[in-house]
């Protein structure tokens, strides 16, 4: 569970690789997020790093690799890597770490511990973490955190609509990962209608999705 955040002053480091590392104070997540995106936008390096120096989590933005690397210093170092199919989600990356620090970015997507799994076509990878979810408790939680990100409920409410308005080369690997999780739940998807973007995919209404997806809404 995300730990809550904790009243300022917190101090992060924000570094880029090319010695330029700015510290900042801040009072609230928003004032860390519009220091570092000011920070961020524009910069030449291939890597740009958030410290939380109280503690010791890192979230390592890696734009040019198309990944994200969070970090956890504990007992023992845990280190996960996200990839990124869309630009605009390294700031909200940045955002929820700073509300939540590491845990704050556990349904943010599909992490991994290797880097070398991100290689994997993302078919696999999402079968893979769809394979993860071994009880139907956290099979629905991962469906509810995928709608909430990209969904919407069908005017008829009859259809549970996920990745609204994407193409099929959006989001492949959560569109795979969810596929995998309906069959495993025995949700029913169904064809999407005329007109509906070809990424979508449409899942007829259910009690259990009902109550998961009203928790995200």
């Amino acid at each position: 569970m995300a730990r809550p955040y904790k009243p300022g002053p917190k101090q992060f480091v924000f570094a880029s690789g090319d010695g330029n590392d700015q510290q900042v104070s801040v009072g609230d997540p928003q004032e860390a997020y519009v220091a570092f995106s000011e920070y961020f936008r524009g910069r030449a390096s291939d890597t740009c790093t958030i410290t939380d120096e109280g503690s010791g989590q890192r979230l390592v933005l890696m734009p040019e690799q198309g990944v994200v690397c969070r970090i956890k210093e504990a007992d023992q170092q845990r280190t996960e890597y996200l990839r990124i199919d869309r630009p605009n989600r390294y700031l909200p990356s940045a955002m929820l770490f700073f509300e939540n620090g590491f845990g704050g970015l556990d349904r943010f997507g599909q992490w991994f511990s290797d880097l070398s799994d991100l290689d994997a076509s993302p078919e696999t990878r999402g079968a893979a973490r769809a394979a993860a979810m071994t009880t139907e408790a956290a099979a629905m939680e991962e469906v509810g955190r995928m709608w909430s990100d990209s969904g919407y409920v069908d005017p008829s409410d009859q259809y549970y609509v996920f990745f609204d308005s994407r193409d099929a080369e959006d989001d492949r690997a959560e569109r795979a990962e969810l596929l995998h999780l309906i069959g495993f739940l025995g949700l029913q998807r169904v064809d999407a209608p005329a007109g509906a973007a070809d990424g979508e995919v449409w899942v007829r209404t259910d009690p259990r999705l009902d109550a998961e997806c009203a928790r995200w809404s």
